[in-house]
C-alpha cells in the first residue's frame, strides 16, 4: 500500500505561481478581519446565502438536485426532506452547519470524519453510513457513444481504514508542529482522501465538506460567508479534468499534486475577492435604490434577481424587487423573460 508521508511537502520547491496565490490569500485573510470587525451584522446575512449556495451545489455536482424553493426550505427552515435527494440534501446541511457552529470542536480523525459521514445520511437507511466502504469503487467516466471507462482505480475496501487513518496522523503532524503551509497540506490531505475515496457513497460531498472544516480549522473563515463549493460547482469540468491528472501516479506516490493545489488555492482566493466585493456595497448605508444600482454596475451580462441579493444581503427580496422595477423604468436596464426565467442586464 502507499506510504504517506507529509513531511515532504516541506522539502519541496514551489513554484512563483503557487507561492503567489498563498500570499494573496493571506492578504485577503487578513482584511476580511478587519471587515468583519466594522460591518459585523450586515455581514452574518452572507452566511444564511452562502449555507444554501454549498447545499445546492455540491450536491447539483453529484446529480443530486431540487427546485430553489425547496433547497431554501430545507436549509433556512430545516423542513422535512420529501425524497431520496431531499433527504441526502437535508444530510449536507446538517453537517454543513455543525461545521460552522463547532469547527474548533472536530479533530481531523478517522473516527470524526466516519461520525460527520453518519450524520450526513441521518434522514435516510443506509447500512453503510459511517463506515468505511464494503466494496471496491472505481472512478470512471461515460463517454456520448455510452461506453464507460474507468480512469483510477481507490484502494481497496481492507486497505481503507489505515490509510484513512493514516493521512489524518500525519496532517495533524505537520500541522501541529508548523512543518509545513497549511494552504498547501489541507488540498494535498483532499486529494489523498479522494483517491482513497473511503466510503460507498459521499465521498465528493464529504471531501467539500472537509475542505471546510480544514480551512476554518487554520483560521480561513471565506467559506462562511461565499460558498466555496458553488464556484467550484461553476468548474466542475475543469475539477474533474485536474482530479483526473493529479491521479496518474498515486499509487506509487509519483503524482504530481500541484494543479489540484493550485485549482484549489484559486477558488479560495476568488472567494475572498467576492467577499470584498460584497463588503463594499454594505461599507457605506445608502438607499436601496442606490445599492442595488451600484450591484447592478458589478455584473457583467445577464443577471438575476438572486445575484443581487447575494450582493446585497442587507436588502430585504422586497427592496431588491423594488429597486429592479425603478433601474429598468429608467432605461438603466433591460429586463428579459417571465416568472423563475426573469434576467437583467444593464443598458449603460
Amino acid at each position: 500500500m502507499r506510504i504517506f508521508n507529509y513531511s515532504a511537502i516541506r522539502e519541496q520547491k514551489w513554484d512563483s505561481e503557487l507561492l503567489g496565490l498563498i500570499a494573496a490569500i493571506y492578504k485577503e485573510a487578513g482584511k476580511q478581519e478587519l471587515y468583519l470587525k466594522q460591518r459585523p451584522e450586515e455581514l452574518e446575512k452572507l452566511v444564511e446565502i452562502a449555507k444554501v449556495q454549498s447545499t445546492e451545489a455540491s450536491n447539483a455536482i453529484e446529480g443530486i438536485v431540487t427546485t430553489n424553493t425547496r433547497i431554501r426550505q430545507l436549509v433556512e427552515e430545516k423542513t422535512t426532506p420529501r425524497n431520496r435527494d431531499e433527504q441526502e440534501i437535508a444530510g449536507y446541511r446538517d453537517v454543513l452547519n455543525l461545521i460552522h457552529e463547532d469547527f474548533d470542536a472536530i479533530p481531523i480523525t478517522q473516527n470524526y470524519i466516519l461520525q460527520l459521514h453518519k450524520i450526513f445520511y441521518s434522514h435516510m437507511n443506509n447500512p453503510m453510513a459511517g463506515r468505511t466502504k464494503s466494496v471496491q469503487n472505481y472512478i470512471s467516466a461515460a463517454y456520448p457513444d455510452g461506453h464507460t471507462e474507468i480512469l483510477f482505480t481507490p484502494l481497496a475496501p481492507y486497505e481503507t481504514p489505515e490509510a484513512l487513518d493514516r493521512i489524518c496522523t500525519e496532517y495533524n503532524r505537520v500541522i501541529g508542529n508548523m512543518e509545513a503551509e497549511p494552504l498547501i497540506v489541507i488540498p494535498v490531505f483532499i486529494h489523498d482522501f479522494l483517491c482513497i475515496h473511503p466510503f460507498n457513497d459521499g465521498n465528493g460531498r464529504m471531501s467539500r465538506l472537509l475542505t471546510t472544516l480544514l480551512l476554518y480549522r487554520s483560521g480561513f473563515y471565506v467559506g462562511k460567508y461565499i460558498s466555496l463549493e458553488s464556484k467550484i460547482a461553476k468548474t466542475k469540468d475543469l475539477y474533474y479534468d485536474v482530479l483526473r491528472k493529479v491521479q496518474v501516479g498515486w499509487h506509487e506516490g509519483t503524482e504530481d499534486v500541484v494543479p489540484f493545489i493550485k485549482y484549489l488555492l484559486g477558488i479560495i482566493l476568488s472567494a475572498y475577492k467576492d467577499f470584498e466585493e460584497r463588503f463594499a456595497l454594505v461599507e457605506t448605508k445608502l438607499p436601496a435604490l442606490e445599492t442595488v444600482r451600484r450591484a447592478a454596475g458589478i455584473k457583467i451580462g445577464r443577471f438575476t434577481k438572486q445575484d443581487i441579493r447575494e450582493l446585497c444581503p442587507s436588502l430585504s427580496i422586497s427592496s431588491i424587487e423594488g429597486a429592479l422595477r425603478k433601474l429598468v423604468d429608467s432605461g438603466e436596464l433591460k429586463r428579459e423573460g417571465s416568472g423563475k426565467n426573469i434576467c437583467y442586464y444593464r443598458l449603460r
